[in-house]
């Protein structure tokens, strides 16, 4: 009997939860009343001190989700405290490390990062082979010296070089001027020398650069009729920086416009007191075309890599610069290589950047083919998985499996690094997008014969962007134009830029289908000045007034009730057309902005009347002028806009 009330009490507690449902949903509907009043105030939870000092230890790039795992608190709590920061970032948002220390200390955590161990193989560690090392006195041996040619654009580099080792290389360049880094090897009176030829135009400042630091002297050619030009000056201090002794060929000094004292004069003006007037710097007074001076210059050469004593040890693995890259027929990937210490050969297991591989075939710079190279010698390296960047180190490995483990490492520090780039967007960064927005873009396929070119390219087309235009390029390599190029091209509305390359008859063809333009280039400016064109060509034009002439209102006629009234005038300047803009001013105050609808001469219907001659003149959909008022006529003139 004690349990028969049960019942009852269960009744009344349900009653008394479906009256506090029914006052809980007229609460809830006055919330939802007051929220569409009232706009909701965003607070974050004041972060709490749950770390009481304890040790964070994270590696790069840190990303929100795990940090706030390492916090034990929740990804969205800490996304909110970010955005109290106006960092705005997705749970897989990765955040700098300031950033996330600056979060860690609020909630009293200590920070630790954790950096990445570096690799304990000893053979190509960080691809740093110390090129002073000290050897035993029974492995040290004299090498050839490497000598880069610098200069201005057409001053004769390649044409000096052309005389030394008997060739033409000259008359085969696009244009008549380098566009890759070229290495060769000479015997001059029992001495070997091996040059670099670098491109003077102002487009290859990256492959300057790379010829200066891969080398032992530089030749700074000069033309004796032209003095210091601006990429005589840029690879001076490329040679400077690369701390190496540099020699002045004098070129063309056979021109009857040669000024020997000049040049002089530019040097000491740019800290290069020459040795005629007492200084360090040898000035050789040089022909290419008559070859006068030429062993001068060679005698020099020899003498500056004596006192240097430049030493090597050729039984080492090799340790090489890599001086171009590309993709060949037939080939697949190659690499010019201008070997610093040790010896390749056929066979060896080589390590460049994220590419490795087994040397399948070497060729000199005659493109002989040859069993084995060593320092100094430049030689095409055939063999690797891809096409390595120009500037990295080639090296020797144990084996493959320790070349493979490497290649991995340095891929997954690669991606580590890009991802560790991608910064939390903050208010400012939004803004920043919405302003690209308005900005007009040129969408591009690049592809080139090596990887050099590509790079001065790429780097030439940046210089062309402006705030006005950008120049997105979908995708850029070595090698031909493809098929798959024409495709994505299609896909994503770019043209196509070929710079040294070919395209066969069936991409063209597809091309053609597909309406993709193809833009092939062999001369650097050219290229250079037919995409300022085409960007110039996508602007908006510019737009200017242009002032036409000027009238006085004499007398107002009024017409039938439909023509409404006209203004008697007299043109006091300039030309009055049909058409063109018109502003009525009442002295000081403009009442009027429109157009001519009409003019009258006399009774005649006319399209313009010129100063001195009087005419009526109806303006569009105003008649509210007066004796006096003055007209101003005008016209907009559209120009082509420039970067």
């Amino acid at each position: 009997d004690a349990d028969k009330p049960e019942p009852a009490k269960k009744q009344s507690a349900d009653s008394a939860k479906a009256k506090d449902a029914a006052k809980g949903g007229k609460n809830r509907r006055k919330e939802r009343q007051d929220k569409s009043v009232k706009p909701r105030v965003f607070t974050a939870p004041e972060p709490q001190q749950t770390g009481e000092g304890r040790e964070l230890h994270l590696k790069p790039p840190i990303i929100v989700k795990d940090l706030a795992e390492a916090m034990e608190i929740k990804p969205a709590d800490l996304i909110r405290e970010l955005l109290t920061m106006n960092v705005f970032a997705s749970i897989n948002q990765s955040l700098d490390t300031a950033l996330a220390q600056r979060v860690a200390d609020k909630h009293g955590f200590k920070m630790i990062t954790d950096k990445r161990q570096k690799s304990s193989i000893s053979t190509v560690k960080d691809e740093e082979q110390p090129e002073n090392a000290v050897f035993d006195d029974e492995e040290v041996e004299a090498r050839p010296p490497v000598i880069a040619f610098l200069g201005h654009v057409d001053h004769g580099k390649t044409s000096l070089q052309d005389f030394i080792r008997k060739t033409n290389v000259t008359e085969g360049e696009a244009g008549g001027i380098t566009q890759h880094i070229g290495a060769t090897d000479v015997d001059w009176q029992g001495h070997k020398i091996t040059m670099i030829d670098t491109p003077g135009h102002e487009a290859f400042t990256s492959m300057r650069a790379r010829g200066a630091n891969s080398t032992d002297i530089v030749v700074l050619v000069i033309a004796a009729n032209d003095g210091f030009m601006p990429q005589t000056i840029e690879a001076l201090n490329h040679a400077r920086a690369a701390e190496v002794p540099i020699v002045v060929a004098l070129n063309k000094i056979d021109l009857e416009n040669a000024n020997i004292d000049r040049v002089l004069t530019n040097m000491q003006q740019n800290d290069m007191l020459p040795e005629p007037w007492g200084g360090e710097y040898g000035v050789c007074n040089v022909s290419a075309m008559t070859g006068e001076g030429i062993d001068g210059l060679l005698e020099r050469l020899v003498l500056e890599a004596e006192m240097l004593e430049l030493k090597c040890n050729s039984k080492l693995p090799v340790r090489a610069f890599v001086l171009e890259s590309q993709l060949e027929p037939n080939l697949g990937p190659t690499v010019n290589i201008l070997i610093k210490n040790g010896t390749i050969k056929i066979g060896d297991i080589v390590i460049c950047g994220q590419h490795y591989g087994k040397v399948k075939a070497l060729f000199d710079c005659r493109g002989t083919r040859i069993e084995s190279a060593g320092p100094s010698m430049p030689v095409k390296v055939v063999g690797l998985s891809g096409v390595p960047d120009t500037g990295s180190v080639m090296a020797g490995c144990k084996n493959e499996r320790q070349a493979r483990r490497l290649t991995t490492e340095r891929g997954e520090d690669a991606r580590r690094e890009q991802l560790s780039s991608t910064r939390s967007t903050s208010i400012e960064d939004l803004f920043n997008e919405i302003e690209q927005e308005s900005r007009k873009e040129l969408k591009a396929i690049l592809r080139s014969d090596v990887r050099g070119t590509c790079e001065a390219v790429i780097d030439a087309l940046k210089k062309l962007q402006s705030d006005k235009i950008d120049v997105d390029l979908v995708l850029s390599g070595v090698g031909a134009v493809t098929e798959n190029d024409v495709i994505l091209a299609s896909a994503s509305n770019a043209l196509i830029i070929g710079f040294h390359v070919r395209v066969n008859p069936g991409v063209n063809a597809l091309a053609k289908r597909e309406g993709v333009t193809i833009m092939l280039f062999s001369v650097i400016y050219e290229l250079i000045e037919q995409i300022r064109s085409s960007l110039e060509g996508m602007l908006d034009p510019v737009v200017r007034e242009e002032d036409l002439g000027r009238a006085q209102i004499l007398q107002v006629f009024t017409m039938s009730k439909n023509a409404g009234k006209i203004c008697g005038c007299t043109v006091s300047k300039g030309v009055v057309k049909v058409g063109a803009h018109a502003r009525v001013h009442r002295q000081d105050e403009l009442i009027y902005n429109g157009t001519i609808s009409s003019l009258r001469h006399f009774t005649d219907d006319v399209k313009e009347v010129r100063q001195g001659f009087e005419c009526g003149i109806r303006l569009d959909n105003f008649t509210d002028f007066d004796v006096d008022d003055i007209i101003e006529v005008y016209e907009y003139k559209e120009s082509r806009a420039t970067l």
